[in-house]
């Protein structure tokens, strides 16, 4: 497998504007203009899987299968270890509500949860990305990525999305939404499984 195989322009199977943003800065240093599967109409399939496989190889499938075209797509969340990993594979579910995705309230409840358990500091977590490349004849290929540190409360910072606030990676002080793109890029979950993707396919 190459980069030849996709050429220079990637379906990402996601509609999450701050996992495109994310891919699109990972990516173009490498010659390869992202894709959004939104910006193609495309629809978002449940994430019904119990891993983050799973769920990678379905979006992934289901975007090449409907676009004809090689699609990577990422199914990423934070495991907590005071709370048995979650919320995990259900990383986005805690932040619904009937208007949409409320990532504060998200992390409002992964603290309740940990006060609820006693759970002692520190909050051991980590963040898992796993990239899943499918091609329109149903071959599949599968990337992990994870970065360990701790979860903080209060939060802090504006920068990123998601969970950014709350976490602090091993190694630093600082939380993910109070790092730059660039400074985040380097360490992220993401950049680790981006950067296995890309070992494999410019060999």
């Amino acid at each position: 497998m190459a980069l030849r195989e996709i050429g220079n322009r990637l379906l990402v199977a996601s509609h999450n504007a701050g996992k495109i943003a994310e891919m699109r800065g990972l990516l173009a240093p490498h010659g390869v203009t992202v894709v959004a599967a939104a910006d193609l109409g495309l629809a978002e399939p449940a994430e019904t899987e119990d891993s983050f496989e799973g769920n990678a190889r379905l979006k992934a499938v289901a975007a090449a299968g409907a676009a004809g075209l090689p699609a990577l797509a990422d199914d990423s969340g934070l495991a907590v270890d005071a709370l048995d990993g979650a919320p995990g594979v259900r990383t986005a579910d805690w932040a619904e509500t009937p208007s949409g995705r409320d990532f504060m309230l998200a992390m409002r409840r992964v603290h309740q949860a940990l006060g609820e358990r006693n759970a002692p500091q520190p909050w051991t977590a980590r963040f898992v990305c796993v990239l899943c490349l499918a091609w329109p004849d149903g071959r599949t290929r599968l990337w992990r990525g994870e970065v360990p540190g701790r979860l903080i409360w209060p939060v802090r910072g504006r920068l990123g999305h998601g969970f950014d606030p709350m976490f602090v990676p091993q190694g630093d002080t600082r939380s993910f939404a109070e790092m730059t793109e660039a400074e985040k890029n380097r360490v992220s979950h993401r950049a680790r499984a981006v950067a296995a993707f890309l070992r494999e396919m410019a060999a």
